[in-house]
Parts: C-alpha cells; structure tokens; sequence
C-alpha cells in the first residue's frame, strides 16, 4: 500500500513554501552561472515532481492530491493576478517607450499567430489537448508566469501539460534571451536597415529620465489596505463568476465551453484589476513582489500534482515552440520596420514578451540602462494583455486542427 511521508495540508504548504525559497536562496548564496541560464522556476517546478512521484521505501515526500492544491488554484491564483495587474501604467510605458508599444504588440500578434501555425505543424505528434499546454505558453510569452498559470486553469489543461509548457519556455528562454543580449552590437546597422530618426533616441532617453519610479518602504496601514482590496476583488470574483457563466451557458451553447467558472472568474479579477490600476490604488507597495512569491508557490503546488509518465511528450512540444518563437522573431522585425522603431527597443519588446518582468530589465540593462523602469511598465502591459489573448490562441489552435 502506498503511503506519504507528509500528507497534512500545512505540511504540504510547508514543502511547497520551502522548495520555492531554497532555490531562491541557494541563487542568492552562490556565484554559480546556472541560474542565469536556467531559472529558479524550473527547479521550483520540477523538485515538487520528483517528491510526489519519486518512491522510496514504498513511500512518496508529498501527495499527488491535496485541498492545498485545489486551494492555491481557487484562491492564491487570482490574489496574485490582483496583486501584480494593479500595478500596470500604460500611459507611463507609451510615454517612454513610444512606438516601441507597437512593436511590443506586433510581438504578441506573432505570439498568437506563432502558437497556432507551430500547433498545427507538430500536434499529430502530441496528445489531442496539447492546445491547452501551447495556450498556457502563450501566456507565458504573451504575460508572464503568472499568466501561463491562470490560462492553464482557464483551458482546463492538466499539470503535465503545464509542465511541458514550462520545460519548453524555459529552453527557448536559454537560446532567446542570449540573442536579444547581442543584437545591441548591431545597433548601428539594425536602426540603418529600419531607417529609425535620428532623433528617436534622444526623445525616448527624454521621456525615460522624467519618469522616476517612487521607492519607500511599505507601511502597516497599507498593507492592510492591499488585503482588503485583494481579498475584495477576489471574493467578487467568486460571487459573481457562477451567475455570469450560468448566464452566458444559456445565452449560447457555443460559448459555454470556453467561458466556464473558472474561466469567467479570472476574466472577472483581472479586469477588476486593471480598472483599479488607474486609480491610487497602483500606488501601494510591494504588491509585485508579493505576487510573484505566490506565483513561485503556486508553480511548486501545480508540479506536485503532475505525473511523469505524462512528459514524455517534451521534445515535441519543444520543436514547436522553436518554430513558434522564429514566428515571433519575424514579427518583431516587421515591427520594427513598419514603425521605425531602434533595436535596443525591440529587444526590451521582445524580452518584455517572452521572458516578462524577470528579463525585461537585464536586456533594458544591458542595451540602455535608463530604460530599465520603462521595461517593467512595458512586462506588466504584457500581464495585462496575456489573460485575455493566451486563452484565445489555445482556442484558436484547437479550431485550426479541427479538435
């Protein structure tokens, strides 16, 4: 009979909380370059895995089935989503960025329009849902982490599924990212071939040094004004997304199986949060930093709960995402020609996208240091955008197969 070292739900929490800091820590403690090729996330993912399927002595770490599970996709996913959409200043990242929005925007096309056409090409070779796992991509590479999370909740798609989404986004993270890096030594004949004015440059540096980023230190009142307002919208969202989906249900049968519950609630948070970010709630801090340590642990609970036997679809999946992202790359580059737009903003776009606010900033760095607080603004954008457009390229991909 099988049986589980820690099966208690705080005990549960307590391994997730755990693996997702000692990652953290052990990037932090020493100079290996590991971390800077492969992130914590995918460790925070793939040690969960092996502690609820790995046997030994007849027993397994964690359970594969826990209410901690089913409790960080009910309630942790949409207080993160709140906590980190809040945030987002879409007039601030036009201001500084300029054109450099439209580029951004040519990147998700390719995004969506990428998915699809890589769906197509490689889907014989994978299960018949794997349009759920490409959606939870491009969530990813639409968003962010957080979006992949809450478009896998909203497609249904399995743990497996959202593993290998995971596995593939983080190969093409170790090939893109290095190649967004080098394309500042081709600035001069990149912004020549894509006939950038002269005086791009120096409007946007303008823009950038009038935008400052306030940094203080979070207060009590405040923190309990963020609870109420999260734990707010949350509850919101679970009141009114049963009589919504119901509604729609009734409405059109065409659409009840997009727009289910779960799906209908995090629609519902996120554009709570977003029309919130206009007001002064944007201005509480560190709602971003506290998000994202959610995300860590909801990415630590959803690897728990996936079976290995199910990723033996990986190099599949990541041969499409190779096709997926040279789509994407064409896309950034008729961007940039369309709009006049210089590389160092393309590339910000580009790492904005696919690698979201955790690489936005090292390529801002690395091409224009001043630009770094426009390519925070210009990820949250992409978390704006990603719980909206992710599902969709799913659905789409499922469409163009006939599935």
């Amino acid at each position: 009979m099988e049986t589980v070292l820690i099966d208690s739900p705080i005990g549960v929490l307590a391994v997730l909380c755990a693996v997702a800091a000692f990652f953290f820590l052990l990037a932090q403690i020493t100079d290996t370059k590991l971390f800077k090729y492969v992130p914590p996330l995918v460790f925070i993912y793939a040690t969960p895995v092996f502690l609820s399927n790995l046997k030994i002595g007849g027993q397994t770490v964690i359970p594969n089935a826990s209410i901690i599970y089913t409790g960080l996709s009910k309630f942790a996913l949409p207080v993160f989503i709140v906590l980190m959409l809040i945030k987002v200043n879409v007039p601030a990242v036009i201001k500084v960025m300029g054109k450099g929005v439209l580029v951004m925007l040519m990147g998700t096309a390719g995004v969506m329009v990428g998915g699809v056409v890589a769906y197509v090409i490689v889907h014989g070779w994978l299960p018949d849902d794997s349009w759920k796992g490409f959606g939870a991509l491009a969530g990813s590479w639409i968003g962010g982490t957080a979006n992949m999370l809450a478009t896998k909740e909203m497609l249904g798609a399995s743990d497996a599924q959202l593993g290998l989404a995971v596995v593939a986004d983080n190969v093409i993270y170790i090939v893109w990212l290095p190649l967004l890096l080098m394309s500042r030594d081709y600035a001069e004949k990149f912004n020549k071939w894509a006939r950038v004015p002269a005086e791009r440059l120096a409007a946007m540096d303008a823009a950038a040094e009038l935008h400052v980023e306030e940094d203080h230190a979070p207060t009590m009142p405040q923190y309990l004004y963020l609870a109420a307002v999260v734990i707010g919208v949350t509850a919101i969202g679970h009141a009114f997304a049963p009589p919504i989906a119901a509604w729609i249900a009734e409405t059109s049968s065409a659409l009840a199986g997009i727009f289910s519950e779960t799906t209908t609630r995090i629609l519902l948070v996120t554009t709570i949060a977003l029309l919130l970010s206009t007001t002064p709630v944007s201005r509480l801090p560190n709602s971003t930093a506290i998000g994202t340590a959610l995300v860590y642990i909801f990415v630590a609970g959803m690897g728990a709960r996936a079976e290995v036997s199910e990723l033996g679809s990986a190099p599949v999946f990541v041969l499409g995402a190779f096709i997926w992202i040279f789509i994407h790359g064409l896309f950034m580059l008729a961007g940039a020609w369309l709009f006049r737009v210089d590389v160092h903003s393309v590339a910000i776009a580009s790492a904005a996208n696919i690698g979201a606010a955790a690489s936005a900033p090292i390529v801002a760095a690395h091409h224009r240091p001043n630009l770094v607080p426009a390519s925070i603004l210009l990820a949250l954008l992409g978390y704006a955008l990603g719980n909206y457009l992710a599902p969709l390229t799913g659905h789409l991909a499922r469409m163009a197969t006939g599935q």
